[in-house]
């Protein structure tokens, strides 16, 4: 097998492995509460903790790629990403395996970011697009199939299940990669902006953290509060050193784009509302409806199936549609199926999940690599690494927000315990909420597409659509 073969099986059969670990673990946390004895917190910590470093520590580990060379942080980031996978299988209680996820999240972030790399080095020209277009259908999948790949391994092996098998495939990948040859080392092209990658991760994770213990410490407490004080902090601190770095860790310049926010904003929308669904949705199916681990999540094919199914025809339309007309409908498509969440009760089945489902599924499928190519498309040629970088960023970072979000008002509407009548009444309230947050996103979409930007020098004439 040649260098180019073993980069592309190697990374691709990694990277499906990613994803399935967040939403396929959402299927296991009930039986991790009670095997472990955990209480609400500490079991949501183990999708909200691997989720948040992940998407914090992507901004840190591209620029890491580029200096110490980027075969090396990838089987940094896997080799780490396999043994808290092992550990995480071990793990004997749930302060133990809370600290090995958010290990783990780093792990996948350095190896994604690696991965990218030594993608973008082995396929020049045209053949870089298609391999691309194959990373992100293995992320796709991997995040689509999660619900029901892991529903059934905790049926049928349990849950530590649901992170050893997928330590398994990414054991495969890494034994691939190693016989990847070493590249002549390249200077670095830049510097690492460690001011800027701290307060970006600091600021995420303070914000999951208070999200994550508010509802059992209560949303008043002093200790809360100052954690809210503590992100904004940090917040305001990262945007003022990226705006004064030579080489920021990300691009926030891009946000005065309005063509380019507006695109940023759809795609942030959409996954603020799919992800803590696939998340929170198996707990309830098994909590409340009585079902086993594996019938909720081939129930959930209905919200994950429109996601793979539609990209292809979002692109066929996007021929004769403009982009931002495509973008709003398919939020208010995600809204309609957000609100009709809110009729969801104990004794839904499969035909009442249906619509509200199939609709929040649709809404994502089709603008799944639409919005992420039409993004890159408003900027410069050479700005189109920042770009992407931070179009995924801002992706990553919304929907682990969401995630959080919605696992504290299940939380403190259902008296910490996701159970019986309150976890109903808390999940109407949830769908509810993520309509309204719909209702926003296509209201924003639609404020920023009518500013007016020149097209810029090199942009393809899609970026006018």
């Amino acid at each position: 097998m040649d260098r180019r073969a073993l980069v592309l099986v190697a990374v691709l059969l990694s990277t499906v492995t990613f994803p399935l670990t967040i939403t396929g673990a959402s299927v296991a946390l009930p039986d991790i509460r009670t095997d472990l004895g955990a209480g609400l917190a500490g079991t949501q910590w183990v999708v909200n903790g691997y989720n948040a470093t992940f998407a914090a520590f992507l901004v840190v580990t591209g620029s890491l790629a580029d200096l110490l060379g980027r075969r090396r942080v990838y089987l940094t980031g896997l080799a780490l990403y396999v043994a808290t996978g092992v550990a995480s299988a071990l793990a004997g209680n749930v302060l133990l395996l809370d600290a090995v996820r958010l290990l783990g999240g780093v792990g996948a972030a350095a190896a994604v970011t690696g991965g990218a790399a030594l993608l973008s080095a082995a396929f020049p020209g045209p053949a870089r697009s298609r391999a691309f277009g194959l990373l992100g259908t293995m992320l796709g999948a991997g995040l689509a199939f999660g619900p029901s790949i892991g529903g059934l391994l905790v049926a049928h092996l349990g849950w530590r299940a649901v992170f050893a098998v997928p330590a398994g495939i990414a054991t495969c990948a890494l034994l691939l990669a190693l016989a990847i040859p070493r590249p002549a080392q390249q200077p670095p092209t830049r510097r690492i902006d460690w001011a800027g990658g701290a307060l970006f991760t600091g600021a995420l994770l303070t914000v999951i953290a208070v999200l994550v213990e508010s509802p059992d410490a209560g949303f008043g407490n002093p200790v809360v509060i100052a954690g809210w004080v503590l992100a904004a902090a940090l917040g305001v601190g990262f945007v003022a050193v990226e705006r004064r770095a030579d080489a920021p860790v990300v691009e926030l310049r891009l946000l005065t784009n309005p063509r380019f926010a507006s695109y940023a904003t759809a795609a942030a929308t959409l996954v603020i509302v799919l992800v803590p669904l696939l998340v929170y949705l198996p707990s309830y199916l098994i909590s409340v409806t009585g079902v086993g681990a594996g019938t909720a999540g081939l129930w959930l094919l209905l919200l994950t199936g429109p996601t793979v199914l539609l990209p292809t025809v979002s692109g066929l339309v996007a021929r004769w549609v403009p982009t931002v007309a495509i973008a709003v409908g398919a939020i208010v498509v995600c809204g309609v199926g957000a609100l009709l969440v809110s009729r969801i009760g104990p004794h839904t089945g499969p035909a009442g999940l249906a619509a509200p489902l199939i609709l929040v599924g649709a809404g994502t499928g089709l603008t799944q690599g639409l919005l992420d190519g039409r993004a890159i498309d408003t900027v410069r040629p050479e700005a189109a690494g920042a770009a992407s970088g931070l179009f995924q960023t801002s992706r990553l970072a919304s929907e682990t927000i969401g995630i959080a979000v919605v696992g504290a008002i299940l939380a403190a509407l259902s008296g910490d315990r996701l159970a019986g009548a309150g976890y109903t009444r808390a999940l109407h309230v949830v769908g509810v909420v993520l309509a309204g947050v719909c209702v926003a996103g296509a209201t924003g979409v639609l404020a920023l597409s009518r500013r007016r930007a020149p097209i810029p020098s090199g942009a393809t004439q899609t970026s006018r659509c």
